[in-house]
């Protein structure tokens, strides 16, 4: 799945499609940003970021808990991601 492919569901009346969506962006986000994360600590980035890897680290660890709780209220609220 990409980006593109969750604007039809951030667009739905419906609560849990709204909610499916912001999952799957989030998903995608953090993959993106461990895969650079990777790439910067083995020294093969294609371009200097302009922050530190620790800066990087922190925000993939805040978007993985974010991960979580969306996951947990998945469970409890019953929606399928």
């Amino acid at each position: 799945m990409e980006l593109k492919d969750t604007v039809t569901m951030m667009e739905s009346p419906d609560y849990k499609e709204r909610f499916k969506a912001e999952y799957h962006q989030l998903k995608i986000r953090y993959e993106k940003l461990h895969r650079m994360c990777i790439r910067y600590e083995a020294g093969t980035l294609d371009f200097e970021p302009a922050c530190s890897l620790e800066l990087l680290k922190q925000q993939k660890c805040h978007m993985g808990n974010y991960l979580h709780c969306l996951e947990v209220r998945a469970e409890i609220e019953g929606i399928e991601l």
